[in-house]
């Protein structure tokens, strides 16, 4: 299927897109095991690195630290480092991040609508292989 046949109205595709595909760059990044979770987690506001952590359960230190740094990277969260004594770090998610927040309730919405017949599906499908 075409690019230009999923893109909004009014919108055609740019030669940047034609190089690297928007929905393939964003499904990198969001579709990783923890990127959702990490932004949820963001959803009610700043959190520090150890609430994080904590809330995140079966995250690595390192994976924490990998995920929101490409969070970063991507523009998603904002990094503030507060002057304290020990440092205060808190992540705190951008416009963008935020903005995630209505694609991923629709995708939780419809995972949850859709789990049992999706379930049903498999049992069926590996019931025949």
């Amino acid at each position: 299927m075409e690019l230009a046949l999923l893109l909004p109205p009014g919108m055609t595709v740019t030669p940047a897109m034609k190089q690297q595909c928007p929905l393939r760059d964003t499904l990198d990044r969001i579709g990783d095991r923890w990127t959702v979770i990490v932004v949820v987690l963001l959803l009610p506001g700043p959190r520090r690195f150890t609430e994080l952590m904590r809330a995140a359960e079966g995250i690595s230190q390192r994976m924490l630290t990998h995920t929101l740094r490409g969070l970063e990277r991507d523009g998603l969260v904002t990094r503030t480092v507060h002057a304290t004594v020990p440092p205060k770090v808190e992540y705190e998610l951008t416009a963008p991040g935020r903005a995630l927040a209505g694609p991923l309730t629709e995708l939780l919405h419809w995972s949850v609508r859709h789990q049992e017949s999706v379930l049903a599906a498999r049992t069926a499908y590996d019931a025949d292989v």
